[in-house]
């Protein structure tokens, strides 16, 4: 196979494209389109970016997992609606447990064969395991968005419960 054209035409050659429809659904307008660029050579080239259409170029001001919030403005993976007006809630479905860790199990066993009661303190030691996860949802204008934000620590839920009331005190 010979990877150099052929004279008579390479059959791997872009086509021309017919004009385009605007009535026609194209899923990236919006979304940081792409825009085809001088047939000679083919391909895409990035849309240039720059402030949204009918939006200010706002700075966000806190991120709650995928929402972002500016002074007027709720920005979600589902498009941007206005901030005043919208409802916050949050649900904490987190867990905390207190466990005696394995390796505090095993140092007592080993050491209650030599002393007796010295080997029980081990027993004592105590680890914090935080698992879950804490749901935000927003809602207005047409809009609803639920992010799920997984637990790593045991304070998250009440910094998450901050952020929404930031949000909360933003929207009304």
């Amino acid at each position: 196979m010979n990877p150099y054209p052929s004279p008579d035409g390479d059959p791997w050659q872009q086509h021309q494209q017919p004009p385009h429809d605007p009535s026609a659904w194209n899923p990236a307008d919006g979304y940081g389109a792409v825009e085809p660029y001088g047939n000679p050579t083919g391909g895409y080239s990035p849309v240039p970016s720059g402030p949204v259409p009918g939006s200010h170029d706002e700075p966000v001001l806190s991120t709650i997992g995928d929402i972002a919030i500016t002074q007027n403005t709720v920005i979600t993976p589902a498009g941007r609606f206005p901030i005043r007006g919208t409802v916050w809630t949050v649900t904490d479905m987190t867990r905390t447990e207190r466990t005696t860790p394995v390796w505090a199990v095993i140092v007592a066993i080993l050491v209650f064969w030599w002393t007796c009661l010295l080997g029980l303190l081990f027993l004592l030691v105590k680890e914090e395991k935080t698992s879950g996860h804490v749901q935000v949802t927003v809602q207005g204008h047409g809009h609803y968005h639920a992010a799920s934000i997984p637990a790593s620590y045991r304070g998250l839920s009440a910094q998450i419960n901050q952020q929404v009331n930031y949000a909360r005190s933003l929207a009304a």
